[in-house]
């Protein structure tokens, strides 16, 4: 019998001001993909769409490592959209076919009198057959180990959002405007910690 796990993470980072409005920064999503993930977990297979490799994920006493390809677009008011297209697990032919992820989520600058806030959601299902001896494990154990796994997974991914957007945002204006060659008396852009 399957077993669907799911898990919910929000966000919302306060943006310094810089010379060059984040909503040019996020039209690029493989930007966001690269902050988030590991460049040596990445593999880019079309403009909008990365395969990523996650790390491994232990459940009980199974070890599992699932591989998503993910489509990562923007709309033109920089809001940056992520799908889930399809997922496999190495290694494990059973689970593999008996395993369903769903991702979703979205990541949008909004205007206040104070400045310029990123707001985003993510949502993650996961929908799974477990074999013996998992399957006689009560059901409310495997939902309460399965979905406080998936909540680990989306707080991570949120960490390093928090952790590697703006420094990325930072780097990415630095280097516009020296390409540019804006004027610029310092390099020393601040970096104001997410709420």
């Amino acid at each position: 019998m399957a077993t669907r796990f799911t898990a919910s993470q929000s966000v919302e980072i306060a943006v310094p001001e810089q010379p060059i409005p984040i909503q040019h920064y996020l039209r690029q999503p493989q930007r966001l993909v690269k902050a988030l993930v590991d460049n040596s977990r990445i593999q880019q297979l079309s403009e909008e769409v990365f395969r990523l490799k996650m790390r491994p994920l232990t459940f009980m006493s199974l070890s599992i490592q699932p591989t998503v390809d993910m489509r990562v677009w923007a709309e033109s008011n920089g809001t940056i959209y992520l799908r889930s297209l399809n997922c496999e697990i190495l290694g494990f032919e059973y689970i593999n076919q008996r395993f369903a992820l769903n991702l979703k989520g979205y990541l949008s600058p909004k205007e206040f009198s104070t400045g310029t806030r990123l707001q985003g959601k993510a949502d993650l299902e996961v929908v799974v057959d477990f074999p013996p001896p998992f399957s006689f494990t009560p059901k409310p154990i495997l939902e309460a180990t399965g979905n406080g796994l998936l909540k680990s997974v989306l707080l991570s991914v949120k960490q390093r959002l928090l952790n590697q957007l703006l420094t990325d945002y930072r780097y990415w204006v630095i280097s516009q405007t020296k390409d540019r060659g804006l004027d610029s008396d310092s390099t020393e852009l601040p970096i104001l910690n997410a709420e």
